[in-house]
């Protein structure tokens, strides 16, 4: 694991703390629901990168400050779908998102405790979790198609074994938000706890699992990881490629701008 790009003490989107061996990753951005920006998406990436290497923490629990856990990319900075007449450069260095792969690469046991929205990139930040425990309040949705978009690597390569190839295609096909009732049904969380129990259930948690040996418990994900299909690098790198493709239709541009002009969008398949 490489070494994280910003310290903790310099972030300003996210909260970082470690207490008797358990990591808390917090988003902090309330007036964005928790939205997340460029900087956010590298302080959550090093957030995770300082996780793995701290060494008093065994265990991490990722929330979001009230009243959102994460409300995926903030639109109006990240996903105005703009045209431009100037030619873009050609990429040809897709790789899978790092604050997706730092997550996901963190070798110790992470919690997601989910205390309102996690949709877009929010779904996709607890499904980078090994655990996942929500409030009352919690709702999940893949919100990418209705962008003209596709998902992250968590809705291709978790979601499936999570809740089941054929449900994770009605959830990424159509969109539609589940609450967390319906979350628990179908396997996506573990447990529902009252709003104000969220966080204390998921520390409690942590802290049982943190006070087991640390090589043991890095050896129990490893086994688990080799249970979930596909490689998750090269998926990612594909979603991606595929992601900056969308990016220039259309459609994606209709998404986005529906969105924010609170209307329904009339997707044309250009």
């Amino acid at each position: 694991m490489q070494e994280p790009a910003i310290h903790p003490r310099d972030f300003t989107c996210v909260l970082y703390e470690t207490q008797d061996g358990v990591a808390r990753i917090t988003l902090n951005r309330p007036q964005r629901r928790n939205a997340l920006n460029r900087r956010a998406y590298d302080e959550v990436e090093a957030a995770f990168r300082f996780a793995t290497l701290d060494v008093d923490a065994r265990c991490v629990v990722v929330t979001g400050a009230d009243p959102a856990f994460c409300s995926g990319e903030d639109v109006k900075e990240m996903m105005t779908g703009e045209v431009s007449d100037a030619p873009k450069p050609v990429r040809t260095d897709y790789r899978a998102t790092p604050a997706a792969m730092a997550a996901i690469d963190c070798d110790k046991p992470v919690i997601a405790a989910v205390n309102g929205s996690a949709v877009g990139w929010g779904m996709e930040l607890a499904l980078y979790a090994d655990i996942r425990i929500a409030s009352e309040r919690a709702v999940f949705a893949e919100l990418f198609i209705k962008r003209g978009l596709i998902c992250d690597v968590g809705g291709l390569w978790k979601l499936p074994s999570l809740v089941g190839p054929a449900k994770a295609a009605e959830l990424l096909y159509t969109g539609d938000a589940v609450d967390a009732v319906e979350a628990a049904r179908i396997g996506l969380v573990s447990q529902v706890t009252a709003h104000e129990d969220l966080l204390p259930t998921a520390l409690a948690l942590a802290g049982r699992i943190a006070a087991n040996p640390p090589l043991a418990l890095k050896a129990m994900k490893q086994g688990l990881r080799k249970t979930t299909p596909g490689d998750p690098k090269e998926i990612g790198a594909w979603a991606i490629e595929t992601i900056y493709r969308l990016f220039a239709t259309e459609d994606h541009r209709e998404g986005v701008k529906s969105f924010l002009e609170k209307r329904a969008p009339v997707f044309r398949g250009r």
